[in-house]
């Protein structure tokens, strides 16, 4: 009897995971172990294993589907047996036009423009349009999985139809719509309706020429799941965001001792981020408001002080947590933080080193930036924008002297924090990297 090859779990919030190949095609052999698929989260690549030995009997999803974890995603058995797939997947509802239809339920549309109506792969939602706009399948290439027609296919067919009047919109439908009309810009009007075919001879403008060519990348995969979580975190909370700049030198200074240390020490790579991280965690320690969750209606305030910080790689971005910031030292927490992006760079990053955050930092300073407004990582409540360092203009002993100051921008969920504790924590933040020393001592 074939065995279900079941996408295992992936740390406790992951519920889907993206098909991105297939290392073993039907037919190849496998060993138990042996990897067979890989997929990703919108976190980290993982590699899917076969239970059992014996043969590739069949693929249940194609590349690209969004597959629930603990859902069957292929059968292996022995040579010449019989896949039966009925029932192995999840009952878990799927986008319509998405990719991640079990290939067991897709009807191959190879030959769609040929083929009738009734027999026409279209998802439901490309054939609800299709019916309200009163357009045929026939003649529309599909573009979803095995050229399955989806919604986009037929809007992009009915931008290909002509404009009509009004007049002609109301005609009797039996009447033939021209390709192009003699209306002004190419409309369509109830005499070229009502006119004999081989009267309307009128000649399809010309297209007026793009400014620039341009490449459509279809919103998916990792990049759709990213944007999914931040529209949704910025639906559900109510995001204030303050900013304010902080005295810089303390920080500069130190990060200068640490460059000329003693090289067996193991300080000279901590950087001003290094630095950064480790001060709000102790800054935190006595700001439970900001160190928290919001779930379901329950504020949750962390004693720990778990710090995840926003990471650019090539997959998106991405936010590991560094577990205990707040009881760990300089050199571990340093050491801790490069482990974590060089995971996040290389694709090889748990999904529980993702997860279990309470409070985040993103620092967009190396890029040039003063301030941004930093979107909350639902369900924290809270999240620390960094900006460059700037020479600002300020008063001290009756003279103005330009200080090296560094923009920071606090964003807060305002249905779980006030702006004035907000802003009274941003102050300490504040006299944290101005006093970076004194922080040592805590």
């Amino acid at each position: 009897m074939a065995t279900p090859v079941i996408l295992p779990k992936q740390g406790n919030t992951v519920e889907t995971c993206i098909l991105t190949a297939w290392k073993k095609a039907v037919g190849d052999a496998v060993r138990a172990g042996e990897g067979i698929a890989d997929v990703e989260t919108d976190k980290a690549m993982i590699e899917v294993a076969s239970p059992v030995d014996g043969v590739m009997l069949e693929h249940l999803y194609p590349v690209g589907a969004e597959i629930p974890v603990m859902t069957a995603m292929a059968l292996i058995g022995d040579a010449g047996e019989k896949a039966v797939a009925s029932g192995l997947h999840s009952a878990k509802a799927l986008p319509a036009d998405s990719a991640a239809a079990p290939l067991s339920a897709i009807t191959s549309s190879a030959a769609n423009a040929n083929r009738p109506i009734e027999r026409i792969a279209a998802s439901p939602r490309a054939r609800r349009l299709a019916a309200e706009q009163q357009i045929g399948l026939n003649g529309i290439i599909g573009t979803g999985a095995e050229r399955r027609i989806i919604e986009r296919d037929v809007r992009a067919a009915l931008d290909q139809r002509p404009v009509l009047t009004r007049a002609a919109r109301d005609a009797a439908p039996e009447l033939p719509i021209p390709t192009v009309g003699s209306g002004i810009g190419g409309r369509v009007t109830l005499a070229d309706r009502a006119a004999p075919p081989e009267i309307m001879q009128v000649t399809r403008p010309a297209p007026l020429p793009e400014a620039d060519a341009f490449e459509e990348i279809p919103l998916k995969g990792v990049r759709k799941v990213i944007a999914e979580r931040m529209r949704t975190s910025l639906h559900t909370t109510a995001q204030l965001t303050l900013t304010a700049s902080a005295d810089a030198q303390s920080l500069q200074a130190y990060r200068a001792r640490l460059k000329t240390s003693a090289e067996s020490l193991g300080l000279r790579e901590i950087s001003i981020n290094d630095l950064i991280l480790y001060a709000l965690s102790r800054t935190l320690r006595n700001f439970p408001a900001l160190n928290a969750t919001l779930q379901d209606g329950v504020i949750r305030q962390y004693r720990a002080v778990h710090l995840g910080f926003a990471v650019d790689t090539p997959r998106g971005l991405l936010v590991p947590v560094i577990r205990h910031a707040d009881s760990l030292s300089l050199k571990a927490l340093a050491a801790e933080t490069k482990r974590l992006a060089a995971a996040c760079q290389d694709g090889t990053i748990s999904p529980d080193d993702l997860n279990g955050g309470t409070f985040t930092v993103s620092n967009l300073g190396a890029l040039g930036v003063e301030t941004f407004t930093p979107v909350i990582n639902p369900p924290q409540v809270a999240i620390l924008g960094v900006g460059k360092i700037d020479l600002k203009a300020i008063e001290l002993d009756g003279r103005v002297q330009h200080v090296p100051h560094m923009h920071l921008s606090l964003t807060v969920d305002h249905q779980a924090v006030d702006g004035a504790p907000g802003a009274r924590f941003l102050m300490a933040v504040g006299q944290a990297f101005a006093q970076f020393e004194v922080m040592l001592a805590l």
